[in-house]
């Protein structure tokens, strides 16, 4: 029965979820059935266990959030989002649009912004670039979705997302983990996204399919959609619209620094200054008792994001209208996201504290192949099933993480190599037609899955799953580099 109970409460968070009803207070309910038929207490679950789970995330990554959220609005309200993509649509023109697009979208988001903010800048932006094309509009999201939300999420050494922080407190890794093994994946999702991008466009012109216009694009989102988008991602979509955007924009080096900042500032804290320090006194038990290289990665990210806030703001203080207002509307864009991310976790902890779970934990460590299967099976199907990679690994993390970690030195896996499989891994089956951030691409876009979803399962999940394939291969004769 309590392993029916896991399942049943799984699936009833799923369904829920699916439907659009809040994380925030599905979570603690599945966990409670799942307690329920597995005869454990419920209450102790709800205070000792769920809270308890849900508040170590929010602890540990509430940082991170804020200042991502803030940095995301600050690049948004002073214009540099658009600068950067207006240049780089401009220099390469409109018989190089689908290349625009990507770069545009891989740029900003490999500089720590938030794809839900970028996605409000860069759709305007790329349906101009489509309708002077002559491109289908149906090729915009799989477009987009291939600079924003796959290699600079989860893939390229360095990027300062959530999707790639989260592993480093498990196995003490930074967000460069497996460099050369990011970069090789990093350029095949890119290589054979622009491959099926080219194909499509080709074919259309063969079909004599051009751009059509729709309907006026706008920035709402319904709330429906809101719910789905904040549990995949750092920045509540609510918040877009609030603050006052500057009437100009900065001139695309001034725009890019704070990019350049983020991206310098984390590499040479995570691997020169930080490890280099004195941080002995971290052992002592009001310190959590940890090492530097279990903070380390996240300290660096951090210190990255608050450099970048800084440069933003001296560099662009004459352009935001109500900074005030700015900073505001950044700070609560990573309230909702944080925790609904923590309440999966909070269900996850009450999930893995089940007797039960021991059959699942046996059945997930014993999968043929060893622990490198074993992770990229687990964060394939709990990603899938929550439609939304952060929330799949937390819980796969915070209820076997130290198995994993366990495993990896029984047979003589580096941490990092584990790291990047995880957040590959994670990064696939994530952006299945439930996922927020897929629907929010849609919805802004004013298309439908039917319209536009196999393009962007072809440039979202199949280049990332073909990636993850070779870096195991390469991995498994070379091992981590």
């Amino acid at each position: 029965m309590g392993l029916f109970g896991i399942l049943l409460g799984l699936a009833l968070l799923m369904w829920l979820a699916y439907r659009g009803w809040s994380i925030l207070m599905m979570a603690p309910l599945a966990a409670l059935v799942a307690a329920a038929i597995s005869g454990e207490p419920l209450l102790a679950h709800w205070t000792q266990t769920f809270m308890s789970g849900a508040a170590r995330f929010v602890a540990q990554w509430f940082p991170m959030f804020l200042l991502g959220g803030l940095f995301g609005k600050l690049m948004d309200d002073s214009g540099s989002i658009k600068s950067i993509a207006r240049f780089l649509t401009e220099r390469l023109g409109t018989h190089r649009t689908l290349l625009a697009v990507v770069l545009a979208s891989a740029v900003v988001t490999y500089g720590g912004v938030s794809v839900f903010v970028a996605f409000f800048v860069l759709v305007p932006m790329a349906d101009e670039m489509f309708r002077a094309a002559n491109i289908p509009r149906r090729l915009m999201p799989a477009t987009i979705g291939l600079g924003a939300f796959t290699f600079t999420m989860s893939v390229m050494p360095g990027t300062p997302s959530v999707n790639n922080a989260i592993p480093m407190p498990y196995f003490g890794t930074t967000t460069f983990a497996a460099p050369g093994l990011g970069i090789i994946a990093s350029i095949i999702i890119f290589a054979f996204g622009m491959w099926w991008l080219a194909r499509a466009e080709a074919a259309a012109r063969r079909a004599g399919e051009g751009y059509v216009a729709s309907a006026e694009l706008d920035r709402t989102v319904d709330d429906r959609t809101r719910e789905q988008a904040a549990a995949t991602g750092g920045f509540d979509p609510a918040e877009i619209d609030h603050g006052k955007r500057s009437a100009g924009e900065p001139p695309f080096i001034l725009a890019l620094l704070p990019l350049i900042v983020v991206i310098t500032v984390n590499f040479l804290m995570a691997l020169f200054v930080l490890p280099r320090l004195d941080f002995s006194f971290l052992a002592e038990q009001r310190w959590g008792g940890v090492t530097i290289g279990a903070v380390a990665g996240v300290w660096a990210v951090v210190l990255a994001l608050a450099a970048a806030i800084l440069t933003v703001i001296i560099v662009n203080y004459r352009r935001l209208p109500s900074l005030r207002e700015t900073l505001d509307a950044g700070a609560n864009s990573s309230a909702v996201p944080i925790l609904m991310i923590a309440s999966l976790v909070g269900f996850g902890a009450v999930v893995g504290a089940l007797p039960a779970f021991a059959t699942v934990r046996d059945a997930v460590l014993d999968v043929p192949g060893g622990p490198l299967v074993s992770i990229i099976v687990s964060m394939n199907v709990l990603a899938g099933l929550t439609g939304t990679a952060s929330g799949g690994m937390a819980i796969a993390l915070n209820a076997l993480g130290s198995d994993f970690m366990r495993l990896s030195a029984e047979y003589g896996i580096a941490p990092e190599l584990m790291h990047r499989l995880t957040t590959i891994s994670a990064g696939t089956l994530d952006a299945l037609p439930h996922n927020g951030t897929v629907l929010l691409l849609l919805q802004i876009s004013k298309l439908t899955h039917g319209e536009s979803y196999l393009d962007m399962v072809m440039t979202v999940i199949v280049s990332v799953i073909i990636s993850l394939a070779v870096v195991v291969v390469l991995a498994s004769i070379f091992g981590s580099f």
